[in-house]
């Protein structure tokens, strides 16, 4: 029988393990190549690339092998990926709120990139969110090479369908299997300058011409100095724009009518001081709100929306990231909206949007653990609304939820209490291959329990 929990949101650790690491990273000694193998004429043919306006070699910066001595610590800062802690991106696809976060995961991958050749590669979390609900999970692994550019060496995609399970693995690829590693940022891009950062026919195929440096573009707390603006071409013909922004990163890309846009990174956007009290106030009338919800008691719902909105009122006063003011907005309309139909459903899941729009602007002034901790909550919360509804698809994907977040915040819980969590989700995969939403039910409230006893976490 097809384990659908197999399917599900493996954590990353299995995922890593999957990719066969060596014991110490080290491998059987070969000579470096001095440059990286591209597809041949025939290949891009026949993945129908042959007809890509594509840049000569003599213009391509990735065409030298990279060396890599300390590939972990990564200092370029157009893509500084081992301090960014976690991003936040916003944006719309298919008229659809469209929400990303990004995580650094303690974890590392041994690479062979070339024969004999391993490198040591952070390993990044993308979680994608499409009107609210998992759309794709990646796990993208990036190396520093000596020169200060940073290297691609492959993801593992899980793309899920509305029924809330993977659907499809297309794009995922690795470095010295699938194809070249690849170039994801320049160590000091240059007009015209041009590189892949990917480089696989069939598979996945991306080439960046640099269009300007030095910019300056509008980021989540002000002016952000030193933005390097591209263009990228697509397997299909198509172009994106594209901003990467010192201390962030990716800061914006756009392809149509798709726009994905820095909302928030940290620690590039920290602050200092506890969290303010207004938004311990939203929390509290979103948690207010979502407990009237579920007795329908209408009359105090509407009052815990309406002091979540007063609280948001006061705290907006203040410098806010713009992107996530819009989020808070749009949770607070919907909240209202819901409550005023009495759609237990709508109510419920608006609630919980309040409440993670709460966490996401608290990522500020919190460690982003703990945050992680906290949004993991608040999908068990999920999945009882969406056990109530009968929103089979809906339980589905909150446990694919629950079980991608959990890598984020694994490390720093005692072992003990690591293993309770565990063994909860081993419960709940097991009720989606049986298709039981009761038992679904009662173990994400079991969960919500077990949580509740946890201590914070430092």
């Amino acid at each position: 029988m097809l384990r659908i929990t197999t399917l599900l949101g493996i954590g990353a650790a299995a995922a890593i393990a999957a990719g066969g690491c060596g014991d110490d990273g080290e491998s059987a000694s070969a000579q470096a190549p001095e440059t990286i193998p591209q597809p041949s004429q025939a290949q891009l043919a026949a993945a129908g690339l042959e007809k890509l306006p594509l840049a000569p070699e003599s213009k391509r910066l990735d065409i030298e092998a990279p060396i890599f001595s300390d590939p972990t610590n990564v200092t370029n800062p157009l893509f500084p990926i081992s301090d960014l802690q976690s991003t936040i991106f916003s944006g719309r696809v298919d008229g659809k709120p469209f929400h990303t976060e990004t995580t650094l995961l303690p974890e590392t991958r041994f690479v062979e990139w070339a024969p004999g050749q391993q490198v040591e590669a952070l390993v990044s979390q993308y979680f994608a969110y499409v009107d609210g609900r998992v759309e794709e999970v990646a796990l993208d692994y990036y190396a520093q090479a000596d020169d200060g550019s940073v290297w691609y060496l492959g993801e593992d995609v899980f793309d899920y369908s509305e029924q809330g399970v993977v659907d499809s693995t297309e794009g995922t690829w690795l470095a010295g299997k699938e194809g070249p590693v690849e170039m994801i940022m320049p160590a000091d891009p240059q007009v015209g300058d041009v590189h892949r950062a990917e480089n696989i026919p069939g598979i996945a195929f991306e080439e960046v011409e640099i269009k300007s440096v030095d910019e300056t573009v509008d980021g989540p707390a002000g002016s952000v100095e030193g933005a390097m603006i591209a263009r990228e071409l697509h397997d299909d013909g198509t172009y994106s724009d594209k901003v990467f922004a010192p201390g962030y990163g990716e800061f914006f890309s756009g392809h149509g009518t798709e726009v994905e846009a820095m909302a928030l990174a940290v620690p590039t956007n920290a602050l200092d001081g506890p969290v303010p009290a207004e938004l311990d106030e939203i929390s509290v009338a979103a948690d207010d709100a979502s407990d009237a919800v579920r007795v329908q008691d209408w009359k105090v719902a509407g009052a815990g929306a309406r002091a979540a909105a007063d609280a948001w009122d006061a705290y907006r006063r203040g410098e806010v990231p713009p992107r996530l003011a819009k989020e808070m907005d749009r949770a607070l309309d919907a909240l209202a909206s819901a409550i005023g139909a009495q759609d237990q459903a709508q109510a419920g899941t608006a609630a919980i949007d309040v409440a993670q729009s709460t966490l996401d602007l608290e990522l500020r002034y919190l460690p982003q653990q703990q945050i992680d901790l906290a949004r993991f909550e608040l999908w068990a919360r999920q999945l009882l609304v969406d056990a109530a509804a009968g929103d089979r698809g809906g339980v589905y994907g909150d446990v694919a939820t629950l079980k991608w977040i959990r890598d984020r915040f694994a490390t720093t819980l005692d072992p003990a209490n690591l293993t309770r969590i565990d063994a909860h989700l081993s419960v709940l995969g097991e009720s989606v291959v049986d298709a039981d939403i009761g038992t679904a039910r009662a173990e994400a409230a079991e969960l919500r329990q077990t949580l509740a006893g946890l201590e914070p976490t430092s």
